[in-house]
């Protein structure tokens, strides 16, 4: 498990919660595998109580399975699941992308092409976690742009589901069809087409079913039928 650094004045079950969801999403702890309170708590030099609480709050999110007797394990990717996350971020992420049309600067679409090619960068040395990261970057800017930086943690909690596979895409497609997603979207935010702007995020929300068949066929362990 990667041990993230705790931040200032950040409780012992924030922690171990977010540091448990990052391992989840980077597949550091893979779908299916037992988790052990004693083990992550000693890891992080906390407690077993903070551990246990950031395990419920997960399984709250069906991130986490609890079984009774048997003990904790990180669920396997739902697919049902992961279209409700895209579903919802869809929803978000058209209006933020609209917003952004009427909204950005010159700085601003300097700072989303930074984005861009940072993870170019990062994508073509096989930098996962890197490429990962700058493709979060890249849509967080968009939501700074819109002045909607909550709704972006709110967005951020509810689809951590849809980032798993989000990540085994990048491992296992390793296509540069993202990042010519987010040039797309530039473009149409210089030009002010919301239109073209929604449609581009669309396909580009939409692309999680196209490498669906490949990720079962590479990793059948960590998804339910």
């Amino acid at each position: 498990m990667n041990i993230l650094k705790r931040e200032s004045n950040e409780t012992a079950r924030d922690y171990a919660y977010r540091t448990i969801r990052e391992n989840i999403i980077s597949l550091d702890l893979a779908p299916g595998i037992m988790l052990s309170e004693n083990e992550i708590s000693q890891e992080l030099g906390i407690s077993r109580t903070p551990v246990r609480e950031a395990l419920i709050e997960m399984s709250k999110m069906k991130l986490v399975e609890i079984v009774p007797q048997r003990g904790s394990f990180i669920s396997k990717i739902d697919y049902r699941i992961i279209e409700e996350a895209r579903f919802f971020r869809l929803i978000v992420e058209t209006s933020i992308t609209e917003l952004a049309c009427e909204m950005a600067t010159d700085r601003d679409i300097m700072r989303l092409e930074e984005m861009v090619s940072l993870q170019e960068f990062y994508l073509e040395r096989n930098m996962h976690d890197k490429t990962f990261y700058y493709d979060d970057e890249f849509h967080r800017v968009l939501y700074n742009i819109a002045h909607k930086e909550f709704i972006r943690k709110i967005v951020e909690d509810t689809t951590v589901h849809f980032d798993r596979v989000r990540r085994l895409s990048i491992e296992t497609i390793k296509s540069d069809r993202v990042i010519e997603d987010h040039k797309a979207i530039i473009d149409a935010i210089k030009k002010r087409d919301k239109e073209m702007a929604k449609k581009v995020l669309t396909e580009h929300l939409t692309r999680y079913k196209l490498d669906e068949e490949l990720i079962r066929n590479k990793y059948p362990e960590y998804i339910i039928d």
